[in-house]
């Protein structure tokens, strides 16, 4: 399995508008390409700007590339980013999963 990376920042008062955005553009796209099994989307304040990151999985190299294109380290844009992003990476990281210990119970319930 695979585990790309994305991120960026906008302004503080731009960040509900952008999530919406991103929601509609590329984490819709993300899932309903095949071999996605899933994104997570993270937010952090960091005073004026917050930074969104994108994690999202794949069964593999392939289904990235069927998403991304054949040069999937370049990080993929929709219209409307550039009117909300104040940074954005223009590369995306990819991670082979070599193993994983998660509660998928326990996330949905907010913790132990």
């Amino acid at each position: 399995m695979i585990m790309r990376t994305w991120r960026g920042a906008v302004k503080a008062e731009d960040a509900d508008r952008y999530l919406a955005h991103q929601a509609d553009t590329g984490v819709r796209e993300y899932r309903e390409t095949a071999g996605n099994a899933g994104v997570l989307v993270l937010r952090r304040d960091r005073g004026e700007l917050v930074e969104v990151t994108t994690v999202s999985f794949w069964a593999s190299m392939n289904a990235v590339k069927e998403f991304a294109g054949e040069e999937p380290e370049v990080a993929k844009f929709y219209p409307g980013d550039d009117d909300l992003l104040a940074e954005k990476d223009l590369h995306a990281d990819h991670y082979e999963i070599v193993s994983a210990d998660v509660d998928a119970a326990a996330l949905t319930r907010g913790g132990a």
